[in-house]
């Protein structure tokens, strides 16, 4: 048991260390925003999260190319 919790805390870590690397903000960061400054409201699923980060960061049809 230690050693699957092991394993998982690993891969968290990990999961959030190359979202960063890449540029997409941390979906665990905005559940805690959410829990925290609107407990009211309903958050995003992680895809829904996902698809705004990035529309945000490349547009809605997609970063341009030449």
């Amino acid at each position: 048991m230690k050693f699957l919790s092991k394993i998982q805390a690993i891969y968290r870590k990990s999961d959030r260390f190359f979202h960063l690397l890449v540029g997409l903000p941390s979906y665990d960061k905005y559940l805690e925003h959410m829990e925290k400054f609107h407990p009211d409201k309903i958050p995003k699923t992680q895809k829904e999260f996902f698809i705004q980060a990035q529309e945000a960061r490349y547009g809605k049809n997609g970063a341009k190319k030449c």
